[in-house]
């Protein structure tokens, strides 16, 4: 561990103060700031996605933010691929990677590696998906506990495309999802990785993310995705947060106040999936949001040294 080049991780839900934190820490230990965030690498997705503001970003040098248009797709082994060649280029120049950000699976993806899927089988697949269609989620969830349980355990029922993911390698195979998974290669095998989380209390936290909604109407969000939704969006970048919900103001399903409302309420739905993710990784060093920020530097840098 000592003679490892080091790279920090920082993560924590949305609007919990990551951004400004960062660069804190960068200055601090000579660091530079690659971007675990799979809507900030769109152009023109600036309100939408709360990207650091240019004032952050020329204050430290800031990766892997505005790198594609919003009609082409981004993926975590696209993220993978870039992230890693960014993290080598920093060490080589003699700084410290810290990985930013809030997209769970971008993070675990550099940490552990992700599964080169090469067992695949689109008829068995086909399958699956009718099964789902015909007797739903919930039962090919059931069948993924029952032969790969370590498997279930970490794929959240909803999430039907790994659930079917999972089943189809385990069919395929004869063995298990989580074993094959674990022949994966991360960062943690290469460098000497420390993930510190900011944590915050629930209510306080909703209540930013609140004022934060507020703060992206007044900026111009609406603004910015009715000029999104005049272009052929990918369907990562469809999927963003504030998409569906201003879309449905803007073609008069509903008035502006409510559509507050759905981002907001969305968006801390999304907040605590964030946090239930996170909470898995015992390795996360969790540091209180809300403390001085002089003394939630302190603690991190001391965090370092351990």
């Amino acid at each position: 561990m000592i003679n490892k080049p080091k790279v920090i991780f920082l993560i924590g839900p949305t609007a919990a103060g990551k951004s400004e934190f960062a660069v804190r820490l960068a200055k601090k230990i000579n660091g530079e700031i690659i971007s675990a965030d799979s809507v900030a690498v769109y152009r023109g997705m600036d309100i939408i996605s709360s990207k650091p503001s240019m004032r952050l970003r020329k204050q430290i040098l800031h990766r892997l933010i505005d790198i594609v248009t919003p009609s082409k797709e981004y993926n975590v082994a696209k993220f993978l691929k870039e992230a890693n060649k960014k993290i080598k280029e920093i060490i080589k120049r003699k700084k410290i990677p810290i990985v930013v950000g809030g997209s769970g699976l971008y993070i675990d993806s550099l940490l552990f590696g992700i599964f080169k899927e090469g067992v695949k089988d689109a008829v068995l697949r086909r399958r699956l998906e009718d099964e789902a269609r015909k007797y739903g989620s919930e039962y090919l969830y059931n069948r993924l506990k029952e032969i790969d349980p370590e498997a279930a355990e970490k794929i959240h029922p909803n999430n039907l495309r790994r659930v079917i993911r999972a089943l189809e390698v385990c069919l395929l195979t004869k063995g298990k999802f989580s074993q094959i998974k674990q022949k994966r290669n991360g960062l943690l095998d290469k460098y000497g990785v420390k993930i510190f989380g900011l944590n915050f209390e629930r209510n306080k936290l909703y209540k930013k993310i609140d004022e934060r909604v507020d703060k992206m109407f007044e900026q111009g969000l609406v603004k910015e995705v009715k000029g999104l939704l005049k272009k052929k969006l990918s369907k990562t970048a469809r999927q963003a947060l504030g998409i569906k919900e201003v879309g449905g103001y803007l073609v008069g399903e509903y008035d502006l106040e409510r559509a507050k409302y759905f981002l907001k309420r969305n968006t801390r739905h999304f907040a605590k999936r964030q946090l239930t993710w996170f909470r898995r990784n015992k390795d996360i060093i969790w540091l209180d949001a809300l403390q001085d920020k002089r003394k939630l530097l302190a603690e991190a840098c001391t965090g370092l040294l351990k």
